[in-house]
């Protein structure tokens, strides 16, 4: 006789992607006034000489650029959150765009460089005044940003509270405030700069903080390609994670968890695969339940063995993987 309560085995994997993510309106609006902002700056920059204004401009543009893969990522991954050719979501979209963009702020990074060397062995004229006002002004958007970001953030941070902690924190709403924050610190570099130029002549302070610039977008970077790449590359997931499953499947001091893979499907979205050897097993459903809720795991598959006892000529169900 057919059951018709078997179809309730079955299982997306969205994991949540087909959402619109909380934070995503007051990122395309930063990324709106960034763009923004971030293109007075470097035409300034060219047009009044001033290589730390440019440098600005081209750090603005970095991170305008990341938060845009960004937002086009999880556009990507909401409209596909459902196609079973992906076979544990579109999670990693957003990975990928990062890893992408930030390959493209490494070569921003080095043209920055390479032409604020050349500043420094031939310096070129600087029309100080315009540049320095533009220099304010970003800054004064930058704080702007800063403000709606934040607020929002707020305001999310309460909704966790008020749900008991029902909805993950968007990080990707607290690294975009992260990176105005740094694109604000460069913006207060360039002013140094500018002004350290203007009123005592140090002419070389100019094409320097475009090295600084140059060299925070770099080590950004960096960061941000050894972060992707793991997730691209399946690196097994926080210790913080896998030791609390551990402590959770072991509690029982007869169960032994004999493997582990977990690994990460999406911004703080995780799966794992839990291999649990027992002489005395609990069943799949049993062990599911130990583990604590709040360990962003959305997709758990676990393989449980008995161990045989001691002393019997009966081979165990489970052999170890060679070392």
């Amino acid at each position: 006789m057919h059951n018709n309560n078997l179809h309730l085995w079955q299982h997306s994997h969205t994991f949540g992607q087909e959402l619109k993510r909380p934070g995503e309106l007051p990122t395309l609006i930063v990324i709106a006034i960034t763009g923004t902002m971030m293109a007075v700056e470097i035409v300034s920059g060219i047009l009044f000489g001033s290589m730390a204004l440019l440098a600005d401009g081209l750090h603005m543009a970095s991170h305008a650029a990341a938060l845009s893969i960004n937002a086009f990522a999880y556009a990507y991954a909401r409209r596909h959150a459902r196609n079973t050719e992906f076979s544990f979501g579109t999670g990693k979209v957003n990975a990928l765009g990062g890893f992408s963009g930030a390959v493209l702020l490494v070569v921003f990074a080095l043209l920055m460089a390479w032409e604020s060397l050349g500043r420094l062995i031939r310096p070129v004229e600087i029309v100080f005044n315009q540049a320095i006002f533009v220099a304010v002004l970003g800054l004064v958007v930058n704080g702007v940003c800063m403000f709606i970001l934040q607020v929002d953030d707020h305001h999310h941070d309460h909704e966790d509270h008020d749900h008991h902690h029902t909805h993950h924190h968007d990080h990707n709403l607290k690294s975009a405030y992260l990176h105005v924050m740094a694109d604000a610190l460069t913006s207060v570099l360039a002013i140094a700069a500018l002004l350290s130029a203007k009123y005592f002549g140090f002419i070389w302070m100019d094409p320097a903080m475009g090295i600084v610039g140059a060299i925070l977008v770099a080590r950004w970077s960096v960061g941000l390609l050894r972060g992707t790449s793991g997730v691209l590359l399946d690196r097994q997931g926080p210790e913080s994670i896998r030791r609390k499953i551990i402590e959770s499947i072991e509690r029982d001091n007869d169960s032994l968890v004999g493997d582990l893979h977990l690994w990460s499907v999406g911004p703080n979205i995780y799966a794992v695969i839990i291999v649990v050897v027992a002489h005395k097993p609990s069943t799949q459903e049993e062990y599911k339940a130990r583990i604590p809720k709040n360990l962003g795991l959305e997709h758990i598959s676990i393989e449980v063995h008995e161990c045989a006892a001691s002393g019997t000529e009966q081979k165990p169900a489970w052999t170890p993987p060679a070392a």
